[in-house]
């Protein structure tokens, strides 16, 4: 299992393809049953590989990794509602703008981290 943990490349880029598809169907003018279903696949992966660099480097920071974890979970919740209540026609903006706080936070703490990319850091 080590290429869940040796570097973040398959987190970052299971998120940003999770991230692309959740804006393209977000933003489509009817919903898409199919991208709704990948975009649930990548949920899982992204859970999967940030779970499995989680375990591995939370001896370094344990109150920061868990928060950014914590972060990433309330992140996918955000998107996931939000597609269903579009879905079902309901006023989804709040969950637009909770997905946007959340996924920012993640991100800083995730570029902040020891561990991966140092963007913002």
């Amino acid at each position: 299992m080590g290429f869940l943990t040796d570097t973040t490349h398959l987190h970052i880029t299971t998120w940003v393809i999770g991230v692309v598809l959740f804006i393209v169907a977000a933003m489509g003018a009817k919903p898409n049953k199919g991208l709704h279903m990948a975009l649930r696949l990548f949920y899982i992966l992204i859970i999967i590989s940030g779970a499995a660099l989680f375990f591995k480097h939370q001896s370094i920071d344990n109150m920061m990794y868990g928060i950014k974890f914590l972060m990433g979970l309330l992140t996918i919740g955000m998107m996931e509602m939000t597609l269903v209540k579009k879905t079902k026609g309901q006023p989804y903006n709040i969950f637009m703008i909770l997905f946007a706080v959340f996924l920012f936070i993640t991100l800083f703490l995730g570029f902040k981290l020891p561990v991966g990319m140092h963007f913002l850091a």
